[in-house]
């Protein structure tokens, strides 16, 4: 929506305005400073401040002095010193509140201050919107650049200097960054001058906007300015949840909305004993589990029953431990609680018919039996299917003794007779297969040349 002061006849933002009408005027919540004095006339023989506060994309504000004595007014497009060429930016405050913004922001007005040239011409607005309209597709093509390089880095906004001379690239890295050839691979691309500028994960925060949790736009991207640091420990004086994911904001650290009611509430702690506090009864000693300090109450169970929470006012916990220090112990807790808590065992029920949450878990795989491992068939001797191997009778009827390698490869008869067969029925292999010649037995020429 355009603001009052600057929108066109139609409603929309003029050519000049490139925040969609938020250009910092007096009617816009951009970073803005209510100007009170706006009304007021000047003593007689005091000449107003001659310095100006101008706004630049996303927030950005400079001081500058109006050494032309140009009559000028919040909302005003001018053209200012900077290094090389001019920038072009908006008038967001004059008067005496620019002496309290720098004193603020701690600029010496007395020192060396940048200068305003003129108000900015028409040419001047449409070079400064020309450049603004290359500032997306470059940083497409920057990021791409930057992703090939390998760079541990990321590009999150551009900004052309209203003469187009100049692109500042605005960039947030966790570690230190080599951009040597980043820069010349962006000159020779973008045919420009290039300024690297790092900023931390809130100022680009800041820079980009958006929508936080509440609904509402960033603090940072409308009025806050200065980042204060914020610990956890604002979260646990505030009895809030240590969950990451609900007290991190867009920029990824802690909200900054966790100090705005910080001090009420350690004001209000001022009030109740710490938390560490134990009390010591008869029955067991209790610790402190919660604490409410809208009601001025503080919950407490026993070491040997933490399941139980017994409820007590800040005014009985503050004389059980004046007791306590007393070296007395008091009968129980009870006596004192207005209210007990017990929490139920929780019996979970199959309620619509699932057997187990653990159905969907891939199956153990089955063992499979060792080889090596002694089963009930390997107590028997080996070849245990051929008859004549499991127990072999000689003729003098010794049986159960098992043949001997050199037994199986030369056949002896008793009669000390070799090299006769062995019978088919004795013989027989188990798969009725016909038996292997052995190398190792003599042939029957040989034999009977012996003989």
């Amino acid at each position: 929506m355009a603001c009052n002061s600057c929108s066109t006849s139609d409603g929309g933002a003029p050519k000049g305005c490139k925040n969609n009408g938020t250009c910092g005027t007096d009617s816009c919540n951009k970073l803005t400073v209510f100007d009170w004095l706006s009304n007021m006339t000047l003593p007689g023989g005091q000449e107003p401040f001659d310095c100006v506060e101008v706004r630049f994309k996303n927030g950005r504000k400079e001081f500058y002095r109006n050494t032309e004595k140009l009559t000028l007014s919040i909302g005003d497009i001018v053209a200012t010193e900077a290094s090389p060429g001019h920038d072009v930016g908006i008038v967001t405050l004059t008067g005496e509140l620019v002496k309290v913004q720098m004193k603020k922001k701690a600029v010496n007005h007395e020192g060396e201050v940048p200068k305003i040239y003129r108000k900015a011409s028409q040419k001047d607005i449409d070079i400064w919107s020309d450049a603004r309209d290359k500032e997306d597709p470059m940083k497409v093509r920057a990021r791409e650049i930057a992703i090939a390089l390998k760079l541990e880095m990321k590009i999150s906004d551009i900004e052309f200097q209203g003469d187009g001379s100049k692109a500042t690239f605005y960039y947030t890295a966790n570690d230190r960054v080599d951009f040597r050839q980043l820069i010349k691979d962006f000159a020779k691309e973008f045919s420009t001058r290039i300024e690297m500028k790092q900023v931390g994960f809130r100022q680009e925060a800041a820079r980009l906007g958006g929508i936080g949790s509440c609904g509402r736009e960033l603090c940072c991207s409308t009025w806050l300015t200065d980042f204060r640091s914020v610990n956890t420990s604002a979260a646990r004086y505030q009895q809030l949840s240590l969950n990451p994911q609900k007290l991190a904001g867009q920029c990824g650290k802690l909200k900054c909305c966790l100090n705005y009611e910080l001090d009420t509430y350690l004001d209000a702690l001022k009030g109740f004993p710490d938390m560490e506090t134990k009390l010591y009864s008869e029955k067991g000693d209790a610790v402190c589990q919660k604490i409410d300090i809208f009601k001025g109450l503080m919950w407490f169970a026993y070491t040997n029953n933490f399941a139980q929470w017994h409820v007590l006012k800040v005014d009985q916990v503050k004389e059980i431990v004046a007791l306590n220090k007393e070296k007395k112990r008091i009968t129980a807790i009870e006596d004192y609680a207005i209210e007990t808590i017990v929490e139920e065992e929780k019996n979970f029920q199959n309620a619509v018919g699932q057997d187990s949450l653990t159905r969907f878990d891939q199956p153990k795989k089955k063992k499979r039996p060792n080889k090596k491992r002694p089963t009930a068939d390997a107590e028997r001797p080996r070849g245990a299917g051929a008859p004549e191997r499991q127990n072999k009778i000689t003729p003098e009827g010794q049986g159960g003794q098992n043949k001997t390698a050199p037994e199986r490869q030369n056949k002896i008869t008793p009669e000390g007779q070799g090299g006769q067969k062995k019978p088919a029925a004795e013989g027989q292999n188990r798969n009725n297969r016909r038996p292997k010649p052995n190398r190792n037995k003599p042939s029957n020429d040989k034999n009977d040349s012996k003989q």
